[in-house]
């Protein structure tokens, strides 16, 4: 993707967040936003309460295997090192990476995935959750990832529009 056309995806994205009051459609702009810069056949967000320890799936591209009901418990591993810690992004590139830190890889691999960017999202010094990108085997290249530095910024304004969004 070269600039110009990481600058019409963000045009777009501005322009959806201008306008949209739903959290759904605020972060459906942001899938929009990440598909077309770094790709993402499956893509849900998580916002994480630290104080209870626990994610929530706050939007899903897929309703049925990924649900937004619910709340799982933080684990404290490598993935949690990585992104929580350090906030940086997190990168497996193969399903058996996945299977690592993701008990689910089984519903991911028959997603047709096998690889996986999850990108936090920092405010003030707090994660408030992450971007999740899922794609095929060897999808987030270093190229990739150093496009999902585009991202960062709109993330955050998405989180903190649907926040937003839902207290209306």
């Amino acid at each position: 993707m070269n600039s110009e056309q990481i600058a019409a995806a963000l045009a777009e994205f501005d322009a959806a967040i201008a306008r949209e009051t739903d959290a759904d459609a605020i972060l459906g702009a942001l899938q929009t936003l990440c598909r077309q810069v770094i790709g993402a056949k499956l893509f849900t967000t998580m916002t994480v309460d630290m104080v209870n320890e626990v994610a929530r799936r706050a939007y899903t591209s897929h309703p049925e295997e990924y649900p937004t009901s619910g709340t799982k418990p933080i684990r404290y591993d490598s993935w949690f090192d990585i992104v929580h810690k350090e906030h940086k992004t997190f990168v497996a590139n193969t399903i058996v990476d996945i299977s690592k830190v993701f008990g689910d890889h089984e519903t991911i691999w028959a997603l047709g995935c096998g690889s996986v960017a999850n990108i936090p999202v920092v405010v003030g010094g707090v994660l408030l959750g992450t971007v999740n990108c899922l794609d095929v085997e060897h999808h987030y290249t270093p190229e990739r990832i150093a496009l999902s530095k585009h991202l960062e910024l709109p993330a955050k304004l998405a989180f903190l529009a649907a926040a937003r969004a839902a207290k209306s």
